[in-house]
């Protein structure tokens, strides 16, 4: 997976001084970053500050595990089926 360059404390940042009216493509051109970029973290991380996001990251991670443990345990299921079909 891809990292950010961009810390989610350097992202609210950003986004913290769009608020204070610092317009948008100037913050883009200071950062190094496109407008896409900055869009898609305000509609991602708009009105969060950081104990938000770190729980985010949480549920993230465990959602991700509980995902990995469901496809091992269909696929378990899968290979029962089919060694108990065959007899």
């Amino acid at each position: 997976m891809k990292t950010s360059r961009y810390t989610e404390a350097q992202i609210l940042a950003i986004l913290r001084q769009a608020e204070g009216s610092v317009p948008v493509a100037e913050l883009c051109r200071e950062h190094g970053m496109s407008n896409a970029s900055f869009y898609k973290w305000r509609a991602k991380y708009g009105g969060m500050d950081a104990s938000l996001i770190s729980q985010m990251k949480a549920i993230e991670e465990e959602n991700r595990r509980l995902k990995r443990m469901y496809a091992d345990l269909s696929m378990q299921a899968d290979l029962l089926k089919e060694a108990l079909g065959k007899k």
